[in-house]
């Protein structure tokens, strides 16, 4: 199979032009996914021309029993009987057939959507933390759970009726040309009036489906964003407020809803229209030819049957169009995000990193998330190993820049960090990242049990091991007080315990890493004091001949640091142990008096 095309990314803040050239790249997409399962799509393509093959046989069958009956002295009942018992049989038989097909369809359209949610969550896992900054979290569970949902609703249902169609339409022309040719001399009026109406209605429908999903999403993203800031919204009175944006987000997406339904619905009733139209040019037209002897009554009876069959299936096309819209639609909008590129594969020759002695050294780095705007200047420092490095400085002074950058989160656009002499760039990131343990202010717990969330940093340690980290992070009593101590189970992010007890829970994760190098971001913000000076007492005995970097805001925690680094504006501005810059006018002096001031 070729690669797939390309869907592209969309330009911040653009809304691209919906093209022909961009539904088939969607549709070559889909078409991939089908393949995979393509001893599914066989059966489901045998059942389908089968079971409407054998259809397209009762009209004829019906055609031929009026026939039996009307013109002749005697009526032939036996005749008359067998045509009746075969329309059965093939109608019967067609059922069972068009039965199978929809429950084939459906498992095929459940593996297409797990195959497709499998592809994109695990495109999540290999983008850079960059494109998350920069995304709605709400907008992105959207396109996985909604828009692929859509996606399967289609595949299920409007794809069975569009293979059907086009047998039912192509074997019931070729039946009708059979039957007589100057009646379906009606449909070179009907036939391209429903294309160019469906054409036209097709390029109008498009964007406004693409306009719903959109608005649904930025719906979504708000919704995720406010319930999840709650306690904030409440602290200050914020509510009318925030229903009165969430009204305006609402209304949006409620007026995409009707515009793209109410366009879509004319569809339906319009192919009506010029089905009917073609019906009744038919029966004039063949009331006029069996008065001239040109045709039996029972072939313009299996004719009209015919017809009914071949304008059916487009009248239920230009219903389904729109919701093939959308689902083509949904697509782009997932296979927009598949084509993210993800983060840069490893240089060739990259290294792995062991026997980790933790010198690290940055040399003249410059970075920003912007290319416009530099955020860390020149900036160069050294760790030695198995010391404490703690950076401190006001507010957007770049503290967490630096973590982002020794953890390869982000590249650095000039100068070089080195771990052991290595260039991080020469280094594979899973080693890189395998090298850090990380404890983060905002902390993060997953559903499951204490003891799994403890382990995650090491899933192979031993019960012995998990209870020593929960000790010295001084959270075992804590848990041996809940109902099922370690196999309590957490769940949405650990919301029954308190952010402090959370926070002890991520530092025995820490703790039970055997990474040679720890960050710590304001590591212990959510712990009293004592309990603080405890992890900091028992974390300088656990990370013996370990480096580590701490970033804190309150600086009486890092007196002990081997070197603090003061960072302001993106520059070092300041470097020593604690007595050392305590010793003159420095500004480190003036930010750790201002806390007690």
């Amino acid at each position: 199979m070729a690669a797939p095309v390309k869907i592209g990314k969309m330009p911040a803040g653009e809304k691209e032009p919906v093209s022909l050239k961009r539904q088939k790249a969607v549709l070559k997409r889909l078409w991939k996914y089908l393949y995979r399962f393509k001893g599914t799509l066989i059966l489901a393509t045998f059942l389908a021309i089968t079971g409407n093959l054998l259809a397209l046989v009762g009209p004829k069958l019906s055609g031929n029993a009026i026939n039996a009956i009307v013109g002749k002295d005697k009526v032939d009942f036996t005749a008359v009987s067998l045509y009746c018992i075969l329309m059965l049989i093939f109608y019967l038989v067609s059922a069972g057939f068009s039965f199978v097909l929809n429950i084939i369809m459906i498992r095929l359209g459940r593996k297409v959507a797990m195959a497709m949610r499998k592809d994109l969550f695990d495109h999540f896992t290999r983008l850079p933390v960059g494109f998350f900054d920069k995304h709605q979290i709400g907008d992105l569970i959207n396109r996985i759970s909604y828009d692929i949902d859509t996606v399967n609703t289609s595949l299920s249902t409007d794809f069975v009726q569009i293979c059907s169609s086009v047998i039912t339409v192509l074997g019931s022309l070729i039946m009708m040309i059979v039957i007589s040719p100057a009646l379906v001399s009606v449909f070179i009026i009907t036939i391209p009036l429903s294309f160019l109406f469906t054409g036209y209605m097709s390029k109008r429908v498009r964007p406004l489906f693409r306009d719903r999903n959109e608005k649904l999403g930025e719906l979504n993203g708000y919704v995720e964003e406010i319930l999840s800031g709650q306690k904030t919204v409440k602290a200050y009175n914020r509510e009318e407020e925030m229903c009165a944006r969430f009204d305006e987000h609402n209304e949006k997406a409620v007026q995409s809803y009707f515009k793209a339904d109410y366009y879509g619905s004319f569809m339906g009733p319009s192919m009506n229209l010029i089905n009917n139209l073609s019906l009744a040019l038919v029966s004039v037209l063949g009331a006029l030819l069996f008065f001239g002897g040109k045709i039996l009554l029972g072939d313009i009876s299996s004719f009209v049957l015919y017809s009914r069959r071949f304008s059916g299936p487009i009248n239920e096309f230009a219903n389904i169009i729109s919701e093939l819209q959308s689902a083509t639609t949904a697509a782009e909008r997932v296979f927009r995000l598949i084509d993210e590129e993800p983060e840069p594969k490893d240089s060739e020759n990259a290294v792995e990193l062991t026997d980790i002695d933790g010198l690290v050294e940055l040399k003249n780095v410059s970075f920003g998330y912007d290319k416009e705007r530099t955020i860390i200047h020149d900036l160069s420092f050294k760790a030695d190993p198995g010391s404490v490095v703690a950076i401190v400085g006001p507010t957007g002074a770049g503290k967490t820049t630096i973590i982002n950058l020794l953890m390869r989160f982000y590249d650095i656009d000039s100068g070089e960090i080195l771990i052991d002499g290595h260039p991080i760039k020469d280094i594979s990131r899973a080693s890189l990242r395998g090298a850090y343990s990380m404890v983060l202010q905002d902390t993060w717990l997953f559903h499951g049990t204490v003891r799994d969330n403890i382990a995650y940093s090491r899933t192979d340690a031993t019960d012995e091991e998990i209870i020593a980290a929960a000790k010295a992070a001084h959270i075992h009593s804590f848990i041996e007080k809940l109902p099922e101590g370690y196999d309590t189970i957490l769940s949405d992010d650990g919301t029954t315990i308190s952010k402090g007890q959370k926070q002890l829970l991520t530092i025995a994760r820490a703790m039970l890493s055997k990474a040679q190098m720890l960050i710590l971001d304001e590591a212990t913000s959510n712990v009293d004091s004592r309990t603080e000076k405890l992890i900091q007492s028992a974390m300088r005995n656990l990370m013996k001949d370990k480096t580590c970097f701490v970033i804190a805001h309150r600086l009486s925690t890092i007196q002990n640091a081997d070197n603090i680094l003061v960072v302001k504006d993106g520059d070092i501005v300041e470097q020593g142990n604690h007595n050392t810059l305590m010793s003159y006018d420095s500004y480190y002096k003036a930010l750790y008096n201002a806390q007690f001031d």
